[in-house]
C-alpha cells in the first residue's frame, strides 16, 4: 500500500516539473518578446503557446442598401451583392418613439448610424432598393449621398397588388 502511494507521488512529480518548465519558457519568451514555437530543452516537451487568431475583415466595395419606409417606422439594411447583411439600423433602435420614427429626420439619423457600422468593410458603391410609402424615402436617399456613398442604382420595389385581395375599409378619423 505504501509502495502504491510512492508510485502515485512519483507520477505526479514529473507533471509538476513539466508545468514549471512550461511557465519558465513562457516567461523567457515574454521577456524576449517572441511568440510561437519554444525549443524543447533536455528532452522535455515544448510548451505550446497559442497565438491569438486575427479576425479577417472582408473588404466589400460594392453592396446594396435596402430601405423600408412604412407609415410607422423606417428600416435600413446594408448587405453585400449576394445579400449577406453587413449592418442595419431602424428608428426604434436609435431611440425614436411613436410618430417620430417615421419622420425624415429619423431617416437621416438611421443612415448615419448604419454607415458608421458599415465603414469598417470599406463599402463605397451601393445599389439602393426602396420599399414602402413612408415619409423617409427621399430623406434617406439624400443622406446616403451625403455620407459619401456612390449610388449606382435606385430601384423602387414597393409591392403593388394587381387586383389581389380585398382592400381594408377606409379609416374614419
Amino acid at each position: 500500500m505504501a509502495e502504491e502511494n510512492i508510485e502515485k507521488e512519483a507520477k505526479k512529480a514529473p507533471k509538476a516539473e513539466e508545468k514549471s518548465a512550461a511557465v519558465e519558457v513562457e516567461k523567457k519568451e515574454a521577456e524576449a518578446g517572441t511568440e510561437g514555437k519554444a525549443e524543447p530543452a533536455d528532452g522535455e516537451k515544448a510548451a505550446e503557446v497559442k497565438k491569438k487568431k486575427k479576425k479577417l475583415r472582408r473588404q466589400v466595395l460594392k453592396g446594396q442598401a435596402h430601405i423600408q419606409c412604412t407609415y410607422n417606422n423606417t428600416l435600413l439594411t446594408f448587405s453585400d451583392m449576394s445579400g449577406k447583411v453587413l449592418a442595419w439600423a431602424s428608428a426604434g433602435s436609435l431611440g425614436f418613439k411613436g410618430a417620430k420614427k417615421a419622420t425624415p429626420y429619423a431617416a437621416t439619423q438611421i443612415v448615419n448610424a448604419a454607415s458608421e457600422k458599415v465603414s469598417k468593410y470599406g463599402l463605397r458603391e451601393i445599389e439602393v432598393y426602396v420599399k414602402g410609402v413612408g415619409s423617409g424615402r427621399e430623406a434617406s436617399i439624400r443622406a446616403l449621398v451625403n455620407n459619401d456613398f456612390e449610388i449606382m442604382l435606385i430601384k423602387d420595389i414597393t409591392p403593388i397588388p394587381h387586383n389581389g385581395c380585398r382592400p381594408r375599409k377606409p379609416r374614419r378619423v
